[in-house]
């Protein structure tokens, strides 16, 4: 069975919770905002695991936001060269830049860079925010084209029906034909 633990919407009060969570779960992919992914790394005792690591579009390319903990969030803004805060995220034994909110492609130019980055430093990339069926394909392809190895996008509500909760099957068929198509 796979498992995986993280944060709701990115809320950075979760992620001591995460962090001993997955502890005891020791689940295949961790959620953590950029502050929390030592501390999780640590308290796993193992690297099989995917830690990602949240960082933020700016609005400015080649930079992202790493104050995306539960104090930092609330301070003023801490923004970084990709390049550094991919390094960092190694230093901590982060696996992923987790790269949210995207807005689906409102930040295309800054994700294009970040997926260069990532591809450039061997580092896994989890776009995430406003992905859907219409842009899905997109997303993917951009981070595919720049060499990024391991593309990990995460869908959330678009594919959920509004009135009974569930996940729409047909859509899920449909994300799995489309990332068919890109990888081959």
């Amino acid at each position: 069975m796979r498992c995986r633990w993280g944060l709701g919407a990115g809320d950075p009060k979760q992620s001591a919770m995460v962090s001993l969570i997955a502890q005891q779960v020791q689940p295949q992919h961790v959620n953590q905002v950029f502050t929390g992914v030592g501390a999780s790394r640590a308290l796993l005792g193992q690297n099989d695991s995917v830690v990602n690591g949240l960082v933020s579009p700016t609005g400015r390319v080649g930079q992202v936001k790493i104050s995306t903990g539960p104090l930092s969030a609330a301070a003023p803004d801490g923004i970084v060269p990709v390049e550094t805060a991919i390094a960092l995220l190694k230093d901590m034994g982060g696996s992923s830049v987790k790269y949210f909110p995207m807005g689906g492609l409102k930040c295309k130019d800054e994700y294009q860079y970040v997926a260069q980055a990532c591809a450039e430093h061997d580092f896994m990339l989890e776009p995430t925010g406003g992905i859907d069926l219409q842009n899905f394909e997109e997303i993917v392809e951009i981070a595919l084209r720049a060499g990024v190895k391991q593309v990990i996008p995460h869908i959330y509500s678009s594919i959920i029906d509004s009135a009974s909760g569930n996940t729409r099957p047909q859509d899920v068929k449909t994300l799995l034909a489309m990332t068919k198509k890109l990888v081959g």
